[in-house]
């Protein structure tokens, strides 16, 4: 090969590159793009639109111009991509804020410690009796419906798979995971007051409507994480001569646990902010009451905020969003005790 042809393929194998630095130079020609349409009367929205925008497009073009054509398209999907991130994200960061800085006014001692009982006016009150009872609630739907989850999914992957039955059910399953919240209120509702009495509302009937809403999330998350388990570990139990309940209990559960966990918590992420079901289901009720069997209404903190709201006064929206702060923080710490639960009984991988 002679020195012409070797100068040739060296051409045709290297090209120019953007200088160091240059997505910040788009950056800032973008932000300054964006803070002029500002000026001109744009908005802030229009302004941020405006600067993504540019530099979405900007970055790719100078690419497109001095490298080629393979690496624009890497730079403009890659733009695209975090653009799509920040819509999903700066969302959830001002509803945070939000609801931090407009919460943090109302939380005090007294708020967390005292009931609406006899409050009129700007007399103090809390959301005493609503927390105990969102728990209350709460922990009776998951008593119900995650060993009805667990144990349907258990059933649905590792005994009637393809039978009649199992179909039934998943449909079923699918059928329930799309019904509205207000009807499981309802059917909540009814059915306690066919069994009890008319109007009977009170924190039993809420748990029940919630389950409702609970079950088809834990069915649904517990039987993609057994069908992640390796099928080689149950074959080599039963070649063991394990028993097949053995098996599940021994050996798929505690592998699939930590995805388990996280669905159960989903789960109750998933119901414990719902409103109209409980509100239907176990009324309001401005006193402490901690007996969910007693027919008499339950506060939860949804309800809490709902009523709060409803009166239309500077005292109700603060208490409104100290309670929509204290939901928060119980989703926040469910989530971390999921964490810390599923990092514990995960199995243990060794190298």
């Amino acid at each position: 090969m002679t020195d012409i042809d070797l100068s040739a393929q060296e051409t045709e194998l290297s090209h120019a590159t953007l200088p160091r630095g240059a997505q910040w130079l788009v950056a800032i020609a973008a932000a300054a793009l964006g803070g002029l349409s500002l000026v001109l009367g744009a908005g802030i929205v229009g302004a941020v639109a405006v600067g993504g925008l540019a530099f979405v497009l900007g970055y790719p073009l100078w690419a497109l111009l001095v490298e080629n054509r393979r690496s624009a398209t890497d730079k403009l999907v890659t733009g695209l991509v975090w653009t799509a991130f920040g819509v999903a994200v700066i969302p959830l960061i001002w509803l945070i804020y939000m609801v931090v800085a407009r919460g943090t006014a109302a939380i005090s001692p007294e708020f967390l410690t005292y009931s609406m009982r006899s409050v009129t006016g700007d007399e103090q009150g809390g959301l005493y009796h609503a927390l105990m009872g969102t728990l209350i609630v709460t922990g009776i739907a998951a008593l119900i419906s995650i060993p009805i989850g667990i144990m349907t999914a258990i059933y649905l992957i590792e005994y009637g798979k393809g039978s009649r039955l199992a179909k039934a059910i998943t449909f079923l399953v699918d059928v329930m995971t799309g019904i509205p919240s207000i009807v499981a209120g309802l059917f909540a509702f009814a059915l306690f007051t066919l069994v009890v009495g008319p109007g009977t509302r009170f924190g039993f009937g809420g748990g029940v409507a919630l389950s409702l809403l609970m079950i088809p999330t834990v069915v649904r998350s517990t039987e993609e994480m057994l069908k992640l388990v390796p099928d080689d570990l149950r074959e080599a139990a039963y070649a063991l001569g394990v028993p097949k309940w053995r098996t599940i209990t021994k050996m798929v559960l505690p592998t699939a646990v930590g995805g388990i966990v996280t669905g159960v918590v989903l789960s109750i992420s998933r119901v414990i902010g719902e409103t109209a079901p409980l509100l239907v289901a176990s009324g309001f009720n401005p006193n402490m009451n901690t007996n969910a069997l007693e027919d008499s209404p339950m506060m939860t903190v949804p309800v809490f905020i709902y009523t709060q709201l409803s009166e239309a006064t500077a005292k109700g929206v603060e208490y409104a969003w100290g309670g929509a702060l204290v939901l928060f923080v119980l989703v926040m710490a469910l989530n971390l005790i999921a964490r810390i639960v599923g990092t514990i009984f995960a199995p243990k991988t060794g190298r």
